[in-house]
């Protein structure tokens, strides 16, 4: 399915993977809107590319619909693009040998993981109404998973755990959303260059980049909006997680 022309919608759009992909997609003719929290840069960024803010938290179902409704208003919707997520490291056990604290376990699982699910069953409600293009696709959901899903370390056992299940359910949602033309595939990113790691001292970032195999580097987020806009337009690509990663496989700490 080509961009060009398609309406898009992208959380977690106002910064890092997702902010790359806002920008990708523009430049590819698509109609953007950024779903990303109030507090975000998605309203300057929006007006930058000449597309459409709406503050949503993507765990609550109201807001992610009301989101949803709007893009579909400004351009039918064709593409869905989940880049929203949390990363704060958590142990099982904290250096007193105490249980963690268990609402932060859920926070992450709910934002990272049942956010992925709340804003891919709402936009796929309008896009299986929506009419086919010529090549019969209606649509093209892209989720985002994490090389922890594979290979987590030891501190992420919420952040793996919630990565994990967004590649696990990439195959159930895309063999029920094939009915409706709508393909779905998942992104597991390794170490990017994302705000959090740009915010860390020259030499760690070197050190991280050093770890991946080849090339011996952080990846870039327009590696990772290159992907989506690949798989976009390659209409066999469906029920798949592919790893972007440089071949690393990652320690335990």
């Amino acid at each position: 399915m080509q961009v060009s022309g398609q309406g898009a919608l992208i959380t977690g759009g106002a910064s890092g993977l997702g902010l790359a992909t806002a920008r990708r997609l523009t430049s590819a003719g698509a109609h953007v809107t950024i779903v990303d929290l109030a507090s975000s840069k998605g309203a300057e960024i929006a007006e930058e590319l000449g597309g459409l803010f709406v503050p949503a938290d993507v765990t609550s179902a109201d807001e992610v619909r009301d989101a949803v409704a709007a893009a579909q208003a400004a351009a039918p919707l064709r593409v869905v693009v989940n880049c929203a997520g949390i990363a704060p490291p958590a142990k099982v056990l904290d250096r007193d040998v105490n249980p963690a604290v268990l609402a932060d376990f859920e926070r992450v699982v709910r934002i990272n993981l049942v956010g992925t699910f709340n804003v891919t069953s709402q936009a796929a409600a309008v896009i299986a109404k929506n009419e086919p293009t010529e090549s019969g696709d209606r649509g093209v959901i892209v989720n985002t998973a994490s090389v922890a899903a594979f290979d987590g370390q030891i501190g992420q056992p919420a952040y793996s755990a919630s990565k994990g299940g967004v590649h696990a359910m990439t195959l159930p949602v895309a063999r029920e959303l094939a009915r409706y033309g709508i393909r779905v595939c998942t992104i597991a990113p390794g170490i990017m260059e994302t705000p959090m790691l740009m915010g860390l001292p020259q030499a760690a970032q070197d050190s991280l980049g050093q770890q991946v195999p080849f090339p011996s580097r952080l990846g870039r987020p327009d590696e990772y909006a290159a992907l989506v806009e690949h798989i976009v337009d390659n209409g066999y690509l469906n029920g798949e997680t592919i790893r972007l990663d440089g071949a690393i496989r990652m320690a335990p700490k």
